[in-house]
């Protein structure tokens, strides 16, 4: 169903983006593509997307070997968190990665996935903020009425902390609607702020660093501003998938929260030289200059264990704004940490391939 103009919420473009998913959900999850199997060593295959030039987690836990009953499958690259949910929910791939407010709205809407495991966030040096050049007239929340922003993909998490940065500033809804959000691939986001193309950029981790590094612009606003240090993404897997293959999901849960917490203690250039290793040895053609501009992995919690908040907080407003009925959901019903060996509020050691501890920093 399409709202009407004089109908649509003040997340519009949030919404629009990700009512797309149910429907996609309830139309390919019963003909999507067969599970992979497991490969000649008999490890289960998991399917992924990922981001190019850049070095999940789970990625860097299979360098460390930290799997031992599985084995992954890159199935190409992503830049939306939507999408690639949407993906793992139709089982085009095993498990994906977005937003919580995306991730609300995929359960809401009739998906059945669980969060298993954190995945982004922001930390002290890691976050997204949103910047403008030295030269631009916006200055204030106010002058952003008209202008355009460019970000990601709709309905995730660069739409929502704009919407919520101006929400808190004191902009009506009528006025939220008139700022034009436009999608721009991250790599290119910089380039069309310093062009004029757009007049706000949501710039993250090494595309906010490297832009940073080149002068000539500065952050209106920041989600760490917003929020503070906190854990906004997930990852996610179907539940049947993890009814049926629970030793699995164990195995990439502990192995990905272990190369989490590995990138919280390991020093920066250990870190940056096994990415780089990791993005050669893989052959995809990409890119490793962007390794520079690393400096966190973002997640200021050890092990990437999900805290119950940072799903609720975005149920209770998506139900302020008439996006979820009020009593559908609730966090720890969208959520487990049960594999995480993190969870219980201990946190050992990194541990190097081979089992060695890393110091902590």
């Amino acid at each position: 169903m399409t709202l009407s103009p004089k109908t649509r919420p003040r997340f519009v473009r949030a919404v629009a983006a990700v009512l797309t998913i149910p429907a996609a959900v309830a139309v390919l999850t019963g003909c999507g593509k067969s599970e992979p199997g497991t490969n000649a060593d008999g490890k289960a295959v998991l399917r992924y997307q990922g981001s190019t030039g850049q070095v999940s987690a789970y990625e860097l836990a299979d360098d460390l070997g930290y799997f031992s009953k599985i084995a992954l499958h890159w199935e190409g690259d992503t830049t939306s968190g939507p999408a690639n949910i949407q993906a793992a929910a139709t089982r085009q791939i095993e498990f994906g990665s977005a937003f919580n407010g995306a991730v609300v709205k995929l359960a809401a809407g009739g998906a059945p996935v669980t969060s298993v495991l954190s995945s982004y966030g922001a930390d002290e040096q890691s976050f997204t903020g949103y910047f403008v050049r030295d030269d631009s007239s916006i200055n204030s929340p106010r002058d952003l009425i008209g202008k355009k922003v460019g970000i990601n993909t709709l309905g995730a998490h660069h739409e929502f902390i704009t919407r919520e940065w101006l929400h808190q500033q004191g902009l009506t809804d009528q006025e939220i609607k008139q700022v034009e959000l436009i999608v721009v691939p991250p790599a290119n986001t910089e380039d069309a702020l310093r062009k004029g193309q757009i007049d706000v950029a949501a710039l993250g981790a090494v595309f906010r660093e490297s832009a940073v590094g080149r002068g000539g612009i500065h952050a209106l606003y920041t989600d760490k501003d917003l929020f503070g240090q906190f854990d906004y993404g997930t990852y996610v897997f179907r539940k049947d998938y993890i009814a049926q293959h629970p030793e699995v999901v164990k195995d990439f849960v502990q192995g990905t929260a272990r190369a989490t917490r590995w990138l919280q203690v390991t020093p920066r250039d250990e870190v940056v030289a096994r990415f780089a290793s990791i993005i050669n040895k893989r052959g995809r053609n990409e890119n490793t200059d962007l390794l520079k501009f690393w400096r966190s992995p973002g997640l200021p919690v050890p092990g990437a264990v999900i805290a119950e908040k940072e799903l609720q907080i975005w149920i209770d407003w998506l139900v302020r704004n008439g996006d979820v009925p009020a009593g559908k959901l609730t966090a720890k019903d969208l959520y487990t940490n049960k594999d995480n060996p993190y969870a219980n509020g201990t946190y050992g050691p990194a541990t190097g391939p081979t089992g060695e501890v890393v110091a902590s920093k």
